[in-house]
């Protein structure tokens, strides 16, 4: 049977009190802003990186459409995170409807995304450190 391991910090954070998990969906979108600028590098690192294997060639491709995936989940990632602050921004106005409970249980899922992306674009990042290192190699 597989156990799901449980972050400490993402426990805590969820019992903390509003203003520090508006700090950590800030902390979020700075990271997210930081991760645009890395796949902008890396499509330029891949746009430079020439080979004239075929399958080096096939392997590039896939590459540059991952890259424009993360630009995707990117954008989905920071539009979700503003709308999850909005929703604070309400919750902290007293609108009524609105709950804490909904809000926490709503960060707690954002934050398994962000963990989750995080996870797959190092991944993702590891690739092109390879193919970039075995492609200048074979030259």
């Amino acid at each position: 049977m597989r156990t799901k391991t449980v972050n400490p910090k993402s426990e805590i954070l969820i019992g903390a009190g509003l203003d520090v998990l508006h700090f950590e969906s800030e902390e979020w979108l700075s990271n997210i802003a930081f991760y645009k600028e890395e796949t902008a590098f890396f499509a330029d690192l891949l746009k430079k990186t020439k080979t004239t294997d075929a399958a080096q060639e096939a392997y590039s491709q896939i590459l540059k459409d991952l890259d424009a995936v993360h630009e995707e989940l990117f954008d989905s990632l920071s539009n979700d995170i503003a709308n999850h602050e909005r929703l604070l921004s309400r919750l902290e106005l007293g609108e009524r409807g609105l709950s804490d409970a909904d809000y926490r249980e709503k960060h707690r899922q954002l934050n398994n995304r962000m963990e989750s992306f995080i996870s797959t674009f190092r991944q993702f990042k590891m690739l092109v450190f390879n193919y970039v290192k075995n492609a200048n190699s074979s030259n």
